[in-house]
């Protein structure tokens, strides 16, 4: 069984920064394709997935901005966002890719707004 744990959300204004992070507990492991997910109220989006080797993809909606990273020896992803627009706000959850939503943790909220 593994858990994880969403950290870091928060309030910024717009062309703002927030890092994020996930840390995993049970049996993570490491060849585990990672993703970011969010959730909006009207829509779910895949935002990012990092593959064991550390190759990365991105929604259109966020490459350039956003970068997804890893730390298999902490068993922790996090996802560097910058100028955060006022279509990012949602809550963000990581798991390992293919997971249904109904398995997720708790997700991080992040809020844009002047």
């Amino acid at each position: 069984q593994v858990q994880f744990v969403e950290s870091g959300g928060g309030l910024v204004k717009p062309g703002g920064s927030l890092r994020l992070s996930c840390v995993a507990s049970g049996s993570f492991k490491s060849i585990w394709t990672m993703a970011w997910y969010r959730q909006a109220p009207d829509k779910r989006e895949l935002v990012a997935t990092i593959r064991a080797d550390r190759t990365t993809s991105y929604a259109d909606s966020v490459k350039g901005r956003f970068t997804n990273s890893r730390d298999n020896g902490k068993k922790e992803v996090y996802l560097e966002m910058n100028d955060l627009k006022p279509e990012d706000p949602a809550v963000y959850y990581c798991t390992k890719m293919g997971t249904g939503h109904d398995a997720w943790g708790q997700g991080t909220q992040v809020t844009v707004s002047s």
